[in-house]
C-alpha cells in the first residue's frame, strides 16, 4: 500500500500555480463585482483563498509575491520581492479607500506625490487598485482580465512589490485593494 504525503499549504498553492492551465483563476471582471457572503476557508486550503471580508484578516504578501511573480515569469519578466515601504504605502491607499467607501487612485494624492513623499522618488511605479474581491485569487483574477491592470501586473523593469486590502463591512464593496510595483 502506497502512503500519500498531504502537501502543506504553500506548496499545495504552488504546485496548483504550476500546473494550473492559464483559465484557471478566471472569474468575472466587472468594475463592481457582485458582493458574495464571506464564506469560512476549508483547512488547509491556499492562503490566497482566505476572504478579507472579515475583521482581522490579514493578507499573505508571500502568496501574493508568488502568485504574481509566477505569472510575471510565465511572461518573460522579473520576479518580485516584498518590499515594506511599499508594503506600508499599499496599506496606506487600500485603508484609505476602504475609510471614504470609495475606488480611486486618489484618495490620498495621485500615486506619483504618494511614493514621493514615502522616500521612491526616482522610481517607476505602477498600482492597481480594486474594490469588491474577497480573496486574493480573486483580485488576481479580475486584474488578469483587465486590460490595464494586466499591464500593470505585466509591466517590464518592475522588482518590488506592495499589495494590501483593507476591509470596511459598512460600505458597498467591502473589500478593498492595492497592488504597488516598483522597479
Amino acid at each position: 500500500m502506497t502512503s500519500l504525503k498531504t502537501p502543506s499549504r504553500r506548496s499545495f498553492g504552488r504546485l496548483l500555480l504550476a500546473i494550473a492551465p492559464a483559465g484557471l483563476f478566471l472569474a468575472s471582471c466587472a468594475e463592481e463585482p457582485a458582493p458574495v457572503a464571506a464564506r469560512p476557508e476549508p483547512p488547509g486550503a491556499p492562503t490566497f483563498y482566505d476572504s478579507m471580508a472579515r475583521p482581522g484578516a490579514r493578507l499573505d504578501a508571500v502568496a501574493a509575491r508568488d502568485m504574481i511573480s509566477l505569472y510575471r515569469a510565465n511572461h518573460g519578466l522579473e520576479t518580485l520581492n516584498v518590499d515594506p515601504g511599499l508594503m506600508a504605502e499599499a496599506q496606506a491607499q487600500a485603508e484609505a479607500m476602504a475609510r471614504s467607501g470609495k475606488l480611486s487612485h486618489e484618495v490620498r494624492g495621485d500615486l506619483t506625490s504618494r511614493l514621493d513623499r514615502a522616500g521612491y522618488a526616482k522610481s517607476r511605479a505602477v498600482e492597481n487598485v480594486s474594490a469588491g474581491y474577497h480573496t486574493l485569487a480573486e483580485a488576481f483574477s479580475g486584474w488578469r482580465q483587465s486590460p490595464p491592470h494586466n499591464a500593470n501586473m505585466l509591466a517590464p523593469g518592475m522588482r518590488r512589490l506592495g499589495i494590501a486590502a483593507a476591509y470596511n463591512p459598512d460600505t458597498r464593496y467591502k473589500v478593498f485593494w492595492t497592488l504597488v510595483l516598483a522597479n
